[in-house]
């Protein structure tokens, strides 16, 4: 079983910066590909960014390309979202998701595992 706790949410400006964070139990961490999620209200929870097992291999949203950068260390069990220039529409409840052995799935179903989520509200 893998818990997966997500960490820095909060209020911030447009433009400005916010890392969150995702800790996770289980000794075979580095086996299992990570996720961030997002879900605004009303709307579907959609992938932000995936990110392999090695931490080699990443893939992000169009929405977010070039402004996010997610990374993990596998020594912490740990993953990141750096987020930064941050625009309204970037306000939502973030979700660290896991699932063993698999590499860049951006659908909802492919992930086991799910934090409780952490509010991201950029205000304009």
């Amino acid at each position: 079983q893998v818990q997966l706790v997500e960490s820095g949410g909060g209020l911030v400006q447009a433009g400005g910066s916010l890392i969150l964070s995702c800790a996770a139990s289980g000794r075979t961490f580095s086996e299992y590909g990570m996720a961030w999620f997002r879900q605004a209200p009303g709307k579907e929870r959609d992938v932000v960014a995936t990110i392999s097992g090695s931490g080699g291999t990443t893939y992000y949203a169009d929405s977010v390309k070039g402004r996010f950068t997610i990374s993990r260390d596998n020594a912490k069990n740990a993953m990141y979202l750096q987020m930064n220039s941050l625009k309204p529409e970037d306000t939502a409840v973030y979700y660290c998701a896991s699932a063993p052995n698999i590499m860049g799935k951006v659908a909802t179903e492919s992930y086991e595992y799910w934090g409780q989520g952490t509010q991201v509200t950029v205000s304009s």
